[in-house]
């Protein structure tokens, strides 16, 4: 996100690149990024003759270039943005001519998202000496609640480890979708709130008590009863709570159990920094390992394997949900 920020500031500033390549498997800053360069390069009366977007799959190489090497029109600058530039992937070597030398009047950005350049190609040596290069990487499961606690803190807001935990179970780690939740919330609450459980199932529509994060601490404390309700909640709202993304999140709770089960150092901080998780889950894990013991554990993780097998379709007849209750009473009995 510094990186992010740095890019920008120096666009305010007028320290602008001729090109700019921007790369990865995150698509959420590459668009930020370029998004920003067309919002606010030129001036609105500049953008009708100097700002053009191209798609990599309408273009070649060669014809982005011939628009790069124009000259700008009653303004100081061109901007030509490439989006979906990934569908240029088998040609986009050809570019390593123009980067030697750009035009310094032309903006060129590439929303190359996916993929990446070779780094060990010319074409990627040239971009880096005349542009610039941003590496747009994917966010681990366990880094994005803590993404979340940082946007929300920019715009002057807070939010509780469970309800951010809602957040990223609920929607994965697509950033887009998190951050137009995010905005859904900041809309409509107080600056400086601290946001909660409630204002999640308020908003936007995730069951407080009904969700995987509170299956799973469920199970953690062998509450039979509440897991049952959850898991017959999960049944009659089957396109909300995938059956695959349950066994997935189960799948990786039971894989940290096993690590804090071989840890030695079982302090707090130790245990949080171990798993990857924010210290305010580690009495979960505590009170999950004294209701299965190591052993159980790994028998756990390999009827979640089976599970997994049979949700997608292979060697069982059953339903999901029943696939799920099967599971269910084998990890809690």
């Amino acid at each position: 996100m510094n990186e992010i920020k740095s890019i920008i500031s120096d666009i305010k500033g007028g320290n602008i690149k001729p090109i700019y390549f921007l790369m990865g498997e995150e698509p959420y800053y590459i668009d930020k990024i370029s998004d920003y360069i067309e919002d606010n390069v030129l001036d609105e009366s500049e953008k009708g003759f100097n700002q053009v977007v191209m798609y990599g799959r309408d273009v070649s190489i060669e014809e982005i270039v011939s628009s790069a090497k124009r000259f700008p029109m009653m303004a100081e600058k061109q901007v030509i943005i490439v989006k979906e530039a990934q569908d240029l992937s088998r040609s986009i070597e050809k570019i390593e001519a123009y980067a030697e030398n750009p035009q310094p009047s032309t903006v060129l950005v590439f929303n190359y998202k996916y993929k990446k350049l070779d780094k060990r190609k010319k074409a990627y040596k040239a971009i880096a000496k005349s542009g610039l290069i941003y590496e747009s990487k994917k966010l681990y499961d366990n880094q994005v609640a803590d993404w979340i606690r940082q946007v929300l803190g920019g715009k002057k807001f807070n939010i509780e480890p469970k309800a951010a935990q809602m957040l990223v179970e609920f929607l994965g780690t697509d950033l887009s979708k998190i951050s137009n939740e995010l905005d859904k919330l900041t809309s409509v609450l107080p600056a400086e709130t601290i946001i909660t459980d409630k204002h999640i199932e308020e908003n936007i529509g995730i069951s407080k008590d009904f969700n995987n994060f509170e299956l799973r601490k469920a199970v953690g404390q062998r509450d039979v009863v509440k897991a049952n309700r959850i898991i017959n909640y999960f049944a009659q709202n089957p396109k909300n709570n995938p059956l695959v993304m349950t066994i997935s999140l189960l799948n990786s709770f039971f894989t940290q159990l096993l690590m804090y089960h071989g840890l030695k150092d079982k302090s707090k901080a130790s245990v949080a920094k171990n798993l990857g998780v924010n210290p305010y889950f580690v009495d979960d894990y505590v009170n999950a390992a004294r209701n299965y013991p190591m052993r159980k554990v790994s028998q756990i993780i390999a009827l979640l394997r089976e599970a997994d097998v049979k949700s997608k379709g292979v060697g069982a007849n059953q339903t999901q949900a029943d696939i799920l209750k099967e599971l269910l009473f084998k990890i809690l009995h």
